[in-house]
């Protein structure tokens, strides 16, 4: 499965999988590519951004499983996030992104976080059936979206989990620890930066209430009973996944812009900047989560006017984050080919 040449960003293919003949009644993205990689072949920064949250493509055999619509389901959605940060690619940065949704498949987890009471056929014995996030509904094949709505009508076949996991989440974080290994092999270091977006507000008191798409009511009704998060959130796993200066230096950015900014809590940063955040050998992860209200409407899912001012600032911020001499360059070694192997 390879991606279409993009004129503007160089797009890499991603190492293809191994079809099980299983598998084929669950392969969604046969015929699309179910992530990208932008900016590869012009890259002169040792930084990789990553959005994994942001795909828009729900196919439709997913969508005839779900009992909610085409827009609810998107409730979890970190909508745009991608378009956000296109700019990197033209910095010498890399950016790969998610073209699956969360709600498919979210591989932010582990890659066996999986609720037994989701299928009707036994899981693998590996299965971690007990983490944190399967109890709350988000292991690696999510039971709900948003405001603890339920996505499936009915129970999922095992095949359908493990396809999802083999055909797409081994293959986009081969690609991504192919990319952080080959930016390493050629820095002496690696950044990963993992963008996100967040709820504008907290999750609801027990004595309130929380609509999707009720418009002006479902928006009084939240700021009336929830607390309006920052602007920003920066995780970086308490310390312990990237470079003190680097994430002080992204703070000082951001609300030198005037953006409200606050640090780990309550995203410390999720499986992929716990995993690949290792500052001990020069592999660095940063978590970037963006409130959603600076740049769309939450309830009809619209960008509005505030997105290309949020899309110009982010250019500026990342244009002066990679000036930091964190990032300065310490040897010159041509990029390695990272095509489908």
């Amino acid at each position: 499965m390879t991606s279409e040449p993009n004129t503007q960003s160089p797009v890499i293919a991603h190492l293809e999988p191994q079809l099980c003949p299983q598998f084929m009644p669950y392969h969604d993205f046969e015929h699309a590519p179910s992530f990208e990689v932008l900016g590869h072949e012009n890259q002169t920064q040792p930084v990789i951004f990553n959005s994994p949250h942001s795909g828009c493509h729900y196919p439709d055999r997913f969508i005839a499983l779900s009992r909610l619509n085409r827009t609810s389901i998107r409730a979890s959605e970190d909508m745009a996030v991608d378009r956000l940060f296109s700019h990197v690619p033209s910095l010498g940065a890399v950016l790969q992104k998610a073209n699956f949704p969360r709600a498919y498949l979210d591989v932010n987890r582990e890659p066996y976080e999986l609720d037994a009471g989701m299928f009707s056929t036994p899981l693998p014995p590996y299965a971690n059936t007990r983490s944190i996030r399967v109890n709350g509904g988000l292991g690696t094949i999510a039971k709900i979206v948003a405001e603890n709505h339920n996505i499936y009508a009915s129970k999922l076949d095992t095949d359908d989990a493990l396809a999802r996991i083999e055909l797409i989440y081994r293959p986009y974080h081969d690609t991504l620890r192919h990319l952080l290994a080959s930016t390493h092999t050629r820095f002496n270091k690696a950044f990963l930066i993992d963008c996100h977006s967040m709820p504008s507000q907290t999750r609801p008191s027990q004595t309130g209430t929380s609509q999707i798409g009720s418009g002006q009511a479902g928006s009084a009704k939240r700021s009336f009973y929830q607390k309006r998060r920052p602007d920003f959130i920066l995780g970086d796993r308490y310390g312990t996944s990237c470079r003190n200066d680097v994430v002080d230096h992204a703070v000082k950015l951001l609300r030198g812009a005037g953006f409200v900014v606050t640090k780990n809590r309550p995203y410390a940063g999720g499986f992929i900047t716990e995993h690949y955040g290792r500052p001990q050998r020069q592999l660095h992860a940063l978590q970037i989560e963006i409130n959603r209200s600076l740049y769309m409407d939450e309830d009809t899912l619209e960008l509005h006017d505030g997105f290309p001012k949020l899309q110009a600032a982010l250019a500026i911020f990342t244009e002066n984050l990679l000036a930091h001499p964190a990032f300065a360059q310490e040897a010159s070694v041509p990029a390695q080919n990272l095509a489908a192997e």
